[in-house]
């Protein structure tokens, strides 16, 4: 089980069909989840409400400018080996003000796709795709470069 849990809601329909887009096409890899969590102002309340779907079962990473950056072959290498320890693995994406640390603790790691600040909805879409190129990948399937 692939889980994203992420702040916001996604407004933009071009947004939103790339990531329907890219949701359909890991489902026929691996079942996925995205839980979108209501923006507040205030990062406690986000806070306090991301801890009732973080499950320390899980593999759980934060997505925050500070984490570890790979490649798109380190990337699928790494969700490949990942499974073989757990069951489902989550990614985490904040909202406009990231997030606490707390959060950041309660996770196995810390990834980072760029230096970049990304819109949120624009970024959700580029996660979907990284996790598609890792499951093609992965299964040694032809993909574009």
């Amino acid at each position: 089980m692939i889980n994203i849990i992420c702040i916001g809601k996604i407004k933009e329909k071009y947004l939103l069909d790339l990531i329907l887009d890219y949701k359909n096409r890991i489902s026929k890899y691996h079942k996925i989840n995205i839980i979108e969590l209501k923006d507040y102002e205030d990062i406690t309340k986000e806070t306090k409400e991301l801890l009732g779907y973080i499950d320390p079962k899980n593999y759980n990473i934060a997505l925050t400018i500070n984490g570890n950056k790979y490649s798109s072959l380190k990337f699928a290498k790494h969700i490949d080996k990942t499974f073989i320890n757990y069951g489902a693995i989550t990614f985490i994406i904040g909202g406009s003000n990231g997030l606490e640390q707390s959060i950041i603790d309660l996770c196995n790691e810390e990834i980072s796709f760029s230096d970049f600040t990304f819109p949120h909805g624009l970024f959700r879409g580029i996660l979907l795709e990284q996790i598609y190129r890792a499951f093609k990948i992965n299964n040694n399937e032809k993909y574009h470069k």
